[in-house]
This record gives C-alpha cells, structure tokens and sequence, in this order.
C-alpha cells in the first residue's frame, strides 16, 4: 500500500510544475485607468497580442468615453465611471493609469490596498508628497509601481548604458547631456480637450516642459548614476509662448550636479522639430545617441567617431513596455534598483523635478538634503 501511495505522490509532484508553467502562461488581467492620455493607443491598439486581457476601463468623461469607444470599437460592458466599483467588478491582477499625472496617486491609493500592480504613464507623481504616498502604498501591499518611459524602450538607451557599465568603454562618466522635446503640445495636433487641457495645468501636470521631458533626463541619469544622490540642482524655467501656455513654462534647463559628474536636462516645448537623445562623456570617450537606433561612438583609442545602428537583435531591450510589465509580473524577470521603470528611480525623478521647480521659483541653487 504505502508502494502505491509513494508512486501517487510521485506522479503528483511531477504533473504540478506543468501545471504551474501553464498558470503562468495566461494573460493578465488587465484594467485600464483614464483614458485622456494620448497615449492610450499604446494598450487599447494590441488586441491582437494574448499576454494582457482588458477586463475594465474607468473614465469619468462621457463625451471621451463615447470617443474612445468608436475610436477603438470598444464594448460598452467594459467601460466604468467609478474607480472602486470597476475594480471590484472585474478583479484586475494590474491596472495601467493613462489619466493625469496628479490622478497617478488616486489609481495607486485604490489598487495598492487589494494587491493590484500599477504601471503609470512618465513620471511617476506630480510631486514628492504624492510620490512618497505612493512608494508607501507599494512597499506596504508589496506591489509593483512602474512609471514608462519612451526612452526606456530604445535599443541606443539599452546599448548606451551596458558601455556606462564598462569602464573600458569611454571611462568615468563626467558630464551627460539631454534633449528632449518637441514644438510644443499645442502644435503637434494632441488632443486639445481632453490631453492639452490637464497637460498644461501646474496642478493637474505639475508644470509645463519642466515635467513633461525634464523627466526623462532625471530618470536616465538616475540609471546611469545606479541611485547616486546629487549635490544641487539649479534650473532655469521660461515662458516663451505665455499666450500659448499661460499657466507653465514651456522651456526647462536643469543642472543636476553630482559628486563626479554633472547632468545638463534641456526639456523643451520650442524645439524646431521632435527629439529624444542624449550625449555621454566619459573620461576615456563619448556617446551620443540621435535617436532609437542611431548613435556615435569615440574614445581614445579611435581616430574619428563611428555611427552605429543598434537594433532590437544587438541588445537586449524590451521594446514593448507591456511586455516588460507581462514579465515583470510573471516574475521572468526583476527590476533592478534604480533602473528605468524602478520605484526608486522614479521617486528620485520627481525629487529632482521638485528641486528644479523650487531653484527656478527662488533664482537659486538647490542643495540636497
């Protein structure tokens, strides 16, 4: 008898890790929280990919709901206008927020409590205060709390950073400099009711260019710094089109100054066209990236620069952030502190905002605390 039983249980042990594998296989349960970021397309437009399920979506706005709703021939069962209720209903396993950033603290503080992971739209809060809440809720119900960011998807941002790490490459890092930008939301054909009218809001946005692509720069060295605290920041913020965006500056430099190297953050809603690079100097060479797959390279040992084309095959990128969060909550992979997507990156990006803003308001250097 105990043959038969020790032979069951055998069978038993090695059916369960197929079935485990299978359970990790299904897709996630996924809400969707606000629907006035423009980049909503960015989940509502792969239906065709079987990792997440869009259980729910919360809008408040009738008139954008029924837009959105033609717009990407969603089923009315889907659609909520109150928050609690739709998570209650649909029992997501995570929730995506593409509403405002300051509402980036009311989706945190409804899902944390039930064990639903977060991933917001960049950056993470619209200021410290909402940000700490937010780190809390996450550490206190041992959720994940990601922030995406366009760069975080390119093969140049990917590729850029493993040469950081190899000191062989251009050395220590000393200065790094960052554009990112474009003409200005009001000119690019965003959707002026609903996206323009909280994007350019203090309080709904926490500022204009300053927070918009000044966060990309802060989260970018943050990860090339692996966390390291700065010594000051100094900013200066500008209106140079107060008829246009009366309420928050639409031109942003900030100097992020560390114990061996400086940060230059130049966001801007005046560039004569749109752009997202960087250029890294080391003590030994440089990088500068144009764009997602184009870079330069030089270091000592080369005559000239050399331009490199880096694609998804030549480093190891995830070029679709759902699939970074599908792999993230599959526990296929981990995020590391301080990299892109990471809680304590992004704490310490709006750390960095709230510094700029506060050097800018008072026409000072901001030493770190």
């Amino acid at each position: 008898m105990k043959k038969y039983i020790i032979v069951f249980l055998m069978i038993l042990l090695s059916v369960l890790p197929t079935r485990a594998v299978m359970k990790t296989n299904k897709p996630i349960r996924l809400a969707v929280a606000g629907m006035s970021h423009g980049h909503i397309s960015f989940i509502l437009n792969r239906a065709d990919k079987k990792d997440f399920e869009v259980v729910g979506i919360w809008e408040t706005d009738k008139e954008l709901v029924k837009i959105r709703m033609e717009q990407y021939k969603l089923r009315p069962q889907l659609i909520y206008s109150d928050l609690a209720k739709m998570l209650d209903a649909v029992q997501p396993d995570a929730v995506v927020a593409f509403g405002s950033i300051f509402d980036h603290l009311a989706v945190v503080e409804a899902c944390a409590p039930q064990g639903i992971h977060v991933m917001v739209e960049k950056p993470l809060a619209v200021n410290m205060e909402h940000a700490n809440k937010m780190a809390q809720l996450a550490k206190e119900n041992n959720i994940q709390l990601l922030t995406n960011y366009e760069t975080s998807w390119y093969p140049t941002t990917a590729w850029s950073l493993n040469k950081v790490n190899d000191n062989d490459s251009i050395g220590l890092i000393r200065k790094v400099v960052f554009h990112h930008g474009h003409g200005g939301p009001n000119s690019i054909g965003i959707d002026r009711k609903f996206f323009l009218d909280w994007l350019t809001d203090p309080i709904l946005n926490g500022g204009g260019a300053v927070v918009d692509f000044g966060c990309y720069g802060a989260n970018l060295m943050t990860a090339i710094t692996k966390g390291e605290e700065p010594i000051s920041v100094t900013a200066v913020l500008r209106q140079f089109k107060p008829d246009v965006y009366p309420k928050v500056d639409d031109e942003a430099t900030i100097i992020v100054s560390y114990p061996q190297s400086q940060c230059i953050i130049q966001a801007s809603w005046n560039w004569p066209f749109s752009r997202k690079d960087m250029e890294i100097y080391g003590s030994n060479g440089y990088i500068k990236t144009v764009n997602e797959h184009d870079l330069y390279i030089r270091n000592s040992g080369m005559r000239n620069e050399e331009k490199l084309t880096i694609n998804d095959e030549d480093v190891a990128v995830y070029t679709d952030p759902f699939s970074y969060f599908y792999d993230v909550l599959k526990n296929k992979i981990t995020v590391e502190p301080y990299s892109q997507y990471s809680i304590e990156n992004n704490v310490r990006v709006v750390e960095i905002l709230d510094a700029a803003r506060k050097s800018a308001k008072e026409g000072k250097t901001v030493y770190w605390e």
